[in-house]
């Protein structure tokens, strides 16, 4: 991993950004590939998506729309062990969800005169699960569950095609989605997915969503932003990132090991440490020239380590290590600080933050009964998390009496006259006249 040192200076804001690592090339062509996907989907369907199965997933000639008895014969033949450790995470995520649904409240303004708010689900969600580089059932889970605990009534799901299975999806991803209920489920990957949830495809009966989420890789992301201005989106969950505040009371090879668990998802995967100590980050260094070539997939591991998008940070102290996270803005933000729980107040720019050595990302990623799909690329800064909030639009409800109306007319007709719009104040004088 390279090494970026921001010792010795004074940055502002602007500068702190422009040192964060990112590999804004591979994102910029991500979105112009992202393009041309989603406008085939929408404007030929069907021929476009198997277009799209042959050239990226070399699969031809495959039911697009999942079979129900794919679906039944995946979740008999799922693993014991794995259907266990997937109920646990279904029961930690049900109950982490629940709390994140408002309640409704009424509040009274005036005699007469009241404004409730309720918290609608939209109809329809469309949720994506990957499956290029590795297999996601937990993004089954992290998707699903919280759509059913908002309410939604109506959910597809969609996953790549697995040449190794016949063109069908994943066992292992059928097998939730029978666990969830989910009977409406179709073989389609990447860009094109999401093209087809926002714009549905009628010859597979597939109608448009309101909603689209689900976690990918950049061009899931960028495809994410396309659609965005005719569906609803979560934050583009594009190459997973990792920033590790560290000091110098930190484990070097905890943080080692937390580096390349990230990376292994993809070559544009972000591993990023921002520390303190300089013996820390030599010892860090060290410790992943053992790790990384030992793990299974150390070739995709070694590759985003070594990519623009990671590297290890030195600054002078702990209050620039604050602000260079808050300005990266990260996915998953991991503090091996002393008294991390009270540091964790100071980093306010995260997905999803996993404080002290004992709450690893991994931890996040299956059972912590928090949601693994979170914003990245920065966009922590102002966005969120998946969650049941993402599936449930705020509506306000407002019931006024003659009386209370009547109280407020004349004011009403001032502030009509004053924004020169008279009609306004006609429309409600005209109930006393």
């Amino acid at each position: 991993m390279r090494t970026i040192d921001l010792r010795g200076q004074t940055l502002t804001p602007a500068e702190l950004l422009a040192a964060v690592p990112r590999a804004n090339e591979a994102l910029a062509a991500a979105h112009e590939a992202a393009a041309g996907i989603v406008a085939a989907v929408r404007d030929e369907g069907e021929p476009a998506l198997r277009a799209q199965a042959a050239r990226f997933d070399g699969v031809e000639e495959h039911a697009i729309r999942v079979p129900q008895a794919h679906i039944d014969e995946a979740l008999g033949g799922l693993d014991a062990e794995v259907r266990a450790a997937l109920d646990e995470s279904i029961a930690r995520v049900r109950e982490g969800s629940a709390a994140q649904v408002p309640a409704p409240r009424t509040t009274d303004i005036a005699p007469g005169a009241r404004v409730s708010q309720r918290w609608q689900p939209v109809a329809r969600a469309g949720v994506y699960v990957p499956g290029g580089k590795a297999v996601y059932p937990s993004s089954v889970v992290m998707n699903v569950v919280p759509a059913q605990t908002a309410g939604v009534g109506s959910i597809a799901l969609a996953s790549p095609p697995q040449r190794a299975h016949g063109g069908r999806v994943h066992p292992t991803i059928l097998a939730v989605a029978g666990l969830l209920g989910i009977d409406e489920v179709y073989a389609i990957g990447g860009a094109g997915a999401i093209g087809a949830f926002a714009h549905g495809v009628p010859g597979l009966g597939l109608a448009a969503v309101d909603v689209v989420t689900g976690p990918g890789n950049n061009f899931v992301a960028a495809a994410k932003r396309i659609v965005s201005a005719t569906v609803g989106t979560d934050a583009e969950a594009g190459a997973t990132e990792i920033l590790i505040a560290a000091d110098d009371t930190a484990d070097a090879r905890l943080i080692a090991y937390d580096l390349v668990s990230q990376a292994e998802h993809d070559e544009q995967a972000a591993s990023v440490l921002v520390t303190t100590s300089p013996e820390l980050a030599r010892d860090v260094q060290q410790r992943l020239e053992t790790i990384a070539p030992a793990t299974r997939h150390s070739d995709r591991v070694q590759t985003a380590l070594d990519g623009p998008q990671s590297a290890i940070v030195l600054v002078d102290d702990a209050e620039t290590m604050e602000r260079f996270s808050n300005a990266y803005g990260p996915e998953h933000l991991e503090l091996h600080v002393a008294d991390a729980r009270a540091a964790a107040a100071r980093y306010t720019n995260a997905g999803a933050l996993f404080v002290g050595s004992a709450t690893p990302v991994s931890l996040g990623d299956y059972l912590a009964g928090s949601n693994h799909v979170l914003p990245t690329g920065g966009q922590s800064r102002y966005g969120s998390g998946l969650g049941a909030y993402t599936f449930l639009r705020p509506q306000q409800v407002v019931e006024y009496d003659r009386a209370a109306l009547e109280s407020v007319t004349d004011r009403v007709v001032a502030l009509a006259n004053a924004e020169a719009l008279p009609a306004h104040g006609e429309a409600v004088a005209a109930r006393f006249s």
